[in-house]
């Protein structure tokens, strides 16, 4: 993409009344801008990552065994009866009605619709197990929204569901989840910590979140540091037999504020592993079991012939508030430092000196041979000052810069600059094409 014809709309400074630093370098790299409180325009450039983001989700799903579907964002509020979750959910819940009078709900998540959907098609145990998940635009009308796409009141959710036949079964679903979760933060260049979790209006008795370390959290967590160095299972694991990877995580002290219980921190973790700190929920699961298809009657015949409410679980990740949370995890004065995988151009292409014919020519070698090997550059090929362009690329946070001017050129070199450690190194370009072209 050249600059030139690019939509992005940075600004010098932030709105004052802004709170924390995804929310103000979000507005300045020009990512979003407030339509509403709580309700967000998705520039260009926040749209490219949310959609990196929303793909590695998406990736970590199917690899885990879930079907993508796609269920509306408004649902019948008559679902919500039948699981008497309607008149409990309370004023976050934005209730309409359609000029037919009839009773509808901007969907805050999606447990009654997809019990609707399988109990319509699935009736023996034979279909099981099955886990359906969508990534949907939702709503909760926050009585105070703040910290931008952080804490807003529409949000882009990946939720999925489970179905099973019993409660071992149902349990096996649970822990690939959780291994799924490692894994998809994993790449996103997170780490994320399981918590046991209290299970707050979704319901059941089995829940963890899953939370990152930052200052700017919205709570306060309590773990074991060793949980901070154990790295993601990954993708060749026994989907089948999970639960020692799953064991060797929740045998480790990790709790939430709302969970915590400072004698058991205490007396099962010694003084020196102890961790306190705040931290961020970018995913929570549950298992519910039959908390919604029994008074749904969602009901399966089992292998013994007899009908049985099927075992449910559900898992949540905000694909929104990620983009927000791995700033909050990956920036420094200068802006934002993307991880690879979510970058919204991998290479900052910067042209010091645009009508010099050799800084042109350069310019367009690399512009094209980066293309070509994937690696989406952002050509600068504006009239703008040097130091202009070098801060507006720190700030958009591309992984890599290269820097092309007439004096470099002149001794056989260019500037390749890593932004995230802030190396910079002199080459010739054709070696610094190779070494970012692999």
């Amino acid at each position: 993409m050249r600059l030139s014809r690019f939509f992005l709309p940075v600004l010098k400074e932030a709105p004052s009344d802004i709170e924390i630093v995804s929310h103000r370098l979000m507005v300045r790299a020009g990512m979003i801008r407030q339509e509403a409180a709580g309700i967000y325009a998705w520039l260009p450039l926040g749209l490219i990552v949310l959609k990196k983001i929303e793909q590695i989700v998406r990736e970590e799903m199917v690899r885990a065994g879930a079907i993508e579907c796609l269920m509306p964002t408004l649902q019948l509020a008559d679902l919500w009866r039948e699981s008497g979750r309607y008149d409990d959910y309370g004023q976050e819940m934005l209730r309409i009605t359609d000029r037919h009078e009839r009773e509808l709900l901007y969907g805050p998540t999606n447990e009654e619709m997809i019990t609707e959907i399988f109990r319509a098609y699935v009736k023996s145990y034979k279909a099981l197990p099955l886990n359906l998940f969508h990534i949907q635009w939702k709503f909760r009308d926050e009585r105070r929204p703040r910290f931008g796409v952080m804490r807003g009141r529409e949000f882009l959710m990946k939720d999925a569901y489970s179905f099973d036949v019993d409660e071992a079964s149902a349990r096996k679903a649970y822990n690939r989840m959780f291994v799924a979760y490692l894994n998809l933060f994993a790449r996103m260049g997170l780490k994320a910590v399981p918590m046991r979790a209290d299970t707050g209006p979704i319901g059941g008795d089995l829940s963890h979140e899953f939370i990152i370390l930052a200052d700017t959290g919205e709570s306060q967590v309590f773990c074991h540091k060793d949980l901070i160095e154990m790295g993601a299972p990954g993708p060749d694991v026994d989907w089948d037999d999970l639960q020692g990877a799953v064991d060797r995580r929740t045998a480790l002290y990790a709790a939430t504020e709302e969970m915590h219980d400072e004698t058991r921190f205490t007396a099962e973790v010694p003084e020196a592993s102890r961790l306190s700190a705040r931290g961020i929920e970018v995913g929570h699961i549950f298992y519910f079991g039959d908390k919604y298809s029994r008074p749904m009657k969602a009901n399966i015949t089992g292998p013994d012939g007899v009908d049985r409410p099927a075992q449910m679980g559900s898992y949540g990740v905000g694909v929104s508030r990620l983009v927000a949370g791995i700033i909050e995890a990956s920036h420094d004065d200068s802006g934002i430092v993307w991880p690879d995988s979510v970058a919204p151009f991998g290479v900052a292409l910067i042209n010091l000196r645009p009508g010099d014919e050799a800084c042109d020519a350069a310019c367009e070698q690399a512009y094209a041979a980066l293309a070509k090997a994937g690696k989406d550059p952002l050509y600068d090929d504006t009239d703008e000052r040097p130091g202009g362009k070098f801060a507006k690329a720190d700030l958009i946070g591309a992984p890599w810069q290269l820097v092309i001017g007439p004096k470099g050129l002149a001794e056989g070199a260019v500037e390749l600059k890593r932004r995230a450690t802030g190396e910079k190194q002199s080459v010739p370009l054709d070696a610094a094409l190779t070494q970012l072209c692999g």
